[in-house]
């Protein structure tokens, strides 16, 4: 069965979509079966990989609109295969809607979940993409997860914000996913060459790197991490060279040795 990950901060413009994009096809690079949501109205995600939000009449919108109304969509149909060798459930307009629809619904947070039963024996990893709030949107996506990267822009306002994550998380193991871990965090859109950079990341570590990992790669600011997603590509294909190529595939590897250690305690566990 799949990892679902949810890449998640309340925080936007810390590199979430970015982060979800390039260790999805990190991941796939590595001979991982990746599915990426894309669980934000605004549709980056789908953007970032070259597609047209608006020229899509199947979406996540409209499969959890139907799940909503007692129906069992066909979650296979929706699903994009890109060439870099991930999978897709797109985003458009259609799921701005759901946040007013999910508060009447039955089971509302647990909607995205149900949803994924039928795929999750499909993949090694589901990669969320959430939106920056904590609406039911995001509250489905860590409902439905398996644990948290939570990307932190090396800043001091987006790091600020962490205290309010960890509550909104700690609410949602509460009340509707009580075995959601956080895997860890990851600094993003670091410049080094600033001591503002290294003294936040510093901080975050002093206050959080005894309780949660604070992931060793720090993914840098750079220009072409920006340019690769206006081209609809990840870094890997536009630039497999250049620095943020190299931290993603560092960060992937961090991931998926994680993936490792729990895959064996588990293993134990079931043998005991």
């Amino acid at each position: 069965m799949a990892k679902t990950i949810a890449i998640c901060n309340q925080k936007g413009g810390v590199g979430k979509t970015t982060t979800a994009l390039n260790l999805g096809v990190g991941l796939a690079r590595e001979g991982q079966r990746v599915l990426l949501i894309d669980g934000d109205p605004q549709s980056d995600l789908t953007s970032s990989l070259g597609y047209n939000p608006d020229d899509l009449d199947k979406s996540l919108g409209r499969l959890m609109y139907l799940a909503t109304k007692d129906s069992r969509p066909d979650v296979g149909d929706t699903i994009l295969h890109h060439t870099e060798g991930v999978d897709i459930i797109p985003s458009n307009l259609d799921l701005s809607s759901m946040e007013t629809q999910l508060v009447n619904a039955m089971s509302r947070e647990k909607v995205l979940t149900n949803l994924l039963k039928d795929v999750k024996k499909d993949y090694d990893y589901i990669i969320i993409d959430c939106l920056p709030s904590l609406g039911m949107l995001t509250i489905n996506a860590l409902t439905a997860a398996d644990s948290v990267i939570i990307p932190v822009q090396a800043q001091y306002l987006p790091a600020k914000g962490m205290t309010q994550l960890m509550k909104s998380i700690d609410m949602v193991r509460n009340h509707t996913n009580d075995q959601l871990k956080i895997d860890g965090i990851v600094m993003t859109l670091v410049d080094g060459r600033t001591n503002l950079a290294k003294d936040v990341i510093n901080a975050i570590r002093t206050n959080y790197g005894m309780h949660l990992r604070i992931f060793d790669t720090q993914i840098p600011v750079a220009v072409k991490a920006a340019e690769a997603t206006r081209e609809g590509q990840s870094i890997f294909a536009y630039d497999r060279s250049s620095k943020p190529a190299k931290a993603y595939e560092m960060l992937t590897k961090e991931v998926m040795k994680l993936g490792e250690r729990e895959k064996h305690r588990n293993e134990i566990a079931v043998t005991l």
